[in-house]
């Protein structure tokens, strides 16, 4: 395996005595690679992804994050660990009651003081740079409009730029499009995908959707039951691939439908 950004060796986590969530999960990421993790639900995914951040606290195995071991640290170390971490979720997990630009600046919460932040004084250089990311996102004039007024497409949005707030190493990403229709779900894709490319920034994106994953991400693992089996290009996922990893299905059949659904989005977009 190879020393990248990212190690993870002999990952394993048991819920119970019986529920075996990972199993010997071993692998790399490089800087600037942008991966998709794919599988049924009840793979590991989501909780490959936690165990990265120690959200979930791994049964057995070591993560590097460079030179950090992030299985090894204590509380504090990991809080001041975390902040080279982005995390996109799933359902957002904005604060409904603020503002767009307050739940950006939340994204800077590891770095300053709990009074300057509970006061809302953070430093004009964050200010200036959460406005910048805003532009990027395209939601340069939804500043001081609050969450609960967002679409779903805004708030992932507002969420992509909060993670970049903390300027991370690294991008871990949890469903981003499962709650959303398929074209804004193109979208963030390619944004997530774009971003990442002009930062060399490397992430993980736990991802339901196979053609999308094939269609943003340049290289693919696949889980069943905890364990990897597939570690590869996008470019390689067969039926053969795609059954070892779901099961036996139609993949000829259903793989040509969401391609086409997909081009029939482009075709609206352009």
């Amino acid at each position: 395996m190879s020393l990248g950004l990212l190690r993870i060796e002999g990952l394993s986590k048991r819920y119970g005595k019986d529920a075996l969530a990972l199993d010997d999960v071993s692998f790399s990421l490089d800087a600037g690679e942008v991966i998709a993790l794919i599988g049924p639900s009840g793979a590991g995914k989501s909780t490959l992804i936690r165990c990265i951040n120690r959200l979930v606290e791994p049964t057995a195995g070591r993560i590097w994050l460079g030179d950090t071991e992030l299985t090894s640290l204590d509380r504090r170390s990991l809080r001041q660990a975390r902040r080279r971490i982005g995390m996109i979720f799933q359902e957002f997990a904005l604060v409904e009651r603020l503002s767009v630009m307050e739940n950006l600046l939340s994204g800077r919460l590891g770095y300053v003081g709990f009074w300057r932040a509970a006061l809302r004084r953070f430093p004009q250089a964050d200010i200036e740079r959460a406005f910048d990311l805003l532009d990027q996102v395209e939601l340069g004039a939804m500043v001081d409009r609050r969450a609960d007024a967002l679409s779903g497409g805004q708030r992932q949005r507002v969420g992509i730029a909060r993670a970049l707030m903390q300027t991370p190493d690294l991008l871990l990403v949890d469903e981003p499009t499962a709650s959303l229709d398929p074209r804004t779900s193109r979208q963030i894709m390619r944004l997530i995908t774009r971003l990442c490319g002009e930062r060399g920034l490397p992430a993980i994106i736990n991802i339901h959707d196979v053609p999308l994953a094939r269609r943003y991400c340049q290289r693919v693992i696949g889980l069943r039951s905890g364990r990897i089996v597939y570690d590869g290009p996008a470019t390689a996922l067969d039926d053969a691939v795609l059954t070892e990893i779901y099961g036996a299905e139609d993949w000829d059949t259903g793989t040509a439908q969401a391609e086409a659904s997909d081009d029939d989005v482009a075709v609206t977009e352009a």
